[in-house]
């Protein structure tokens, strides 16, 4: 299975404003991200998505198409200019990105379940509190 990351959405005031960022990148074929340092297991990534976190919820992933030099001193996390509704889990918020386990990442939003469907992050957080999910 492959390996993913988390990271932000830094800046997005909504998943709408997100996903809108991450679909303007389409004419590119890519959307790019920077980072300090390139991820020491990016090797295991192949295949794998970021996943975003927007209020303290996992909200979506983009596939990951890989990493690059930027010729500056820092590294591109380039990823693929889509973003893939997923069940919203609770995450917190952290700096930079973090990986994401295949096992723990959560599913896709299957065909007829919107993401107004999804149950909302503070109600998930508070079920997992109390040991229910």
């Amino acid at each position: 299975m492959p390996l993913s990351m988390t990271k932000i959405a830094f800046g997005a005031t909504s998943v709408g404003s997100l996903r809108q960022w991450i679909e303007s990148h389409a004419p590119l074929g890519e959307a790019r991200l920077t980072t300090r340092y390139l991820p020491k297991r990016h090797e295991e990534m192949g295949g794998g998505s970021l996943y975003w976190i927007h209020n303290r919820a996992i909200v979506g992933r983009s596939p990951l198409i890989g990493f690059m030099d930027n010729g500056q001193g820092r590294i591109w996390i380039r990823i693929e200019p889509r973003l893939i509704a997923v069940q919203s889990i609770p995450r917190r918020a952290h700096q930079g990105w973090r990986y994401l386990e295949a096992a723990d990442a959560p599913a896709d939003l299957g065909d007829g379940v919107s993401e107004a469907e999804a149950m909302p992050a503070e109600m998930l957080g508070e079920l997992a509190r109390l040991g229910l999910v």
